[in-house]
């Protein structure tokens, strides 16, 4: 049986200092965490806007919750992985969940579960006894995980191992007390629509195989190239292949033809804008090029339900790139936040931060662990007015 040990924030009140200022008990925590790193941080880039956001958010209601806010360990991958032998710095799931506990995080996206060989509970975690070992951590510091970058098999139709990997995977996030599971990667890399429909016959049926299993809801999350044009019409190519697009787009065509109930998409926010900036034209089929540009906002409102995850990933604006963007900590980009989730009727979403580029090197090892904190501090400071 799975139990989780809830942490009401409405409910505890923070002692005799947080009852003064209206605070609950983890709310004065990561205010007074929060102070501590702003002044252990004042080096790295977006100090000064976090700053004015933490004064801004004095003039609204937090826009999301304490509860919701999460961060996928991938931004944290360095100091998940390194030896706690060599270093006074947080290393392995076990202190580096306690480091983000801290800061007030309460929403934990997993990207496997493997860390350094030297900590607690071995290299790899991914099996029932790790899985038990995390669930105990994350009861601990009062961790929801929230989701899992996990395997997805590659056969269709299924191998037995496949299947029974799969399957693993499942009684592992239902050990972990996960809602999701889902992968980093497009349900096909493919342009053509056959690829894409034999794509979605494969994830409605894992999809439902997850929710039998429990309540656990199938993810994928996408980058750009999801969101660029399907090849479904037009002259064919020498295999046959279709050369033109309808202009609907990938990931548009997979969310019609998939089963609402077993398949759900986890938003890449900077993906999403990268895809703005980048697959702005197609071939019609009368061979006419047309102009279309991507409303990442405009796609989650037609189906908000089928969005339980975001990935809230910053980017600076960069046309000097391909992609049209750097990632930085969040809420020091370009990429326009507030009235992204401002555009959302339901509460019922988690915005987990990440950033590819958020580890430091052998140069500035604690630097994921800070831009964690800044990015926490800046998504706090999000207002509904």
């Amino acid at each position: 049986m799975n139990t989780f040990h809830a942490h009401d924030d409405d409910q505890v009140e923070g002692g005799a200092l947080g009852r003064a200022l209206g605070l609950t008990r983890r709310q004065l925590f990561a205010a007074t965490t929060g102070m501590a790193a702003a002044a252990a941080i004042t080096a790295l880039p977006g100090r000064a806007s976090a700053a004015a956001s933490t004064s801004a958010s004095a003039l609204g209601a937090p826009l999301i919750r304490d509860s919701k806010r999460g961060i996928i360990l991938y931004t944290v991958r360095d100091a998940i992985s390194r030896d706690p032998n060599t270093t006074t710095l947080p290393s392995g799931f076990k202190e580096v969940l306690k480091a983000l506990s801290d800061i007030g995080y309460e929403r934990i996206e997993f990207a496997g579960f493997s860390q350094n060989a030297n900590s607690e509970g071995g290299a790899s975690l991914d099996n029932i006894a790790g899985a038990t070992l995390l669930r105990s951590w994350l009861d601990e510091y009062g961790l929801r995980a929230e989701g899992n970058h996990g395997f997805i098999p590659g056969s269709w139709p299924l191998t037995q191992a496949d299947l029974d990997r799969f399957k693993l995977s499942l009684e592992i996030a239902n050990i972990l007390g996960m809602d999701h599971i889902g992968t980093g990667s497009d349900p096909t890399n493919s342009s053509y629509k056959a690829d894409w429909d034999v794509a979605a016959e494969k994830w409605n049926f894992l999809g439902e195989l997850a929710r039998n299993s429990g309540y656990v809801k199938l993810y994928t999350h996408n980058h750009d190239a999801a969101y660029n044009f399907l090849l479904d019409s037009g002259p064919l190519d020498a295999q046959g292949r279709p050369t033109r697009s309808s202009g609907i787009r990938r990931l548009e065509y997979f969310l019609g033809i998939t089963d609402p109930k077993f398949v759900n998409l986890e938003m890449d926010i900077y993906w999403a804008h990268v895809a703005q900036y980048r697959h702005k034209t197609f071939t019609a089929p009368d061979g006419s090029v047309q102009t279309n540009i991507f409303n990442p906002l405009a796609l989650v409102q037609a189906q908000e339900g089928r969005y339980p995850l975001f990935h809230a990933k910053d980017g600076k604006i960069n046309t000097a790139t391909t992609n049209g963007y750097d990632m930085v900590p969040f809420g020091t980009g370009d990429i326009d936040y507030t009235t992204f989730f401002r555009g959302l009727v339901s509460q019922h979403h988690y915005p987990m931060y990440e950033q590819d580029t958020a580890p430091g090197g052998a140069a500035n090892p604690a630097q994921s662990l800070q831009f964690a904190q800044l990015s926490y501090n800046n998504l706090s400071a999000l207002t509904t007015e």
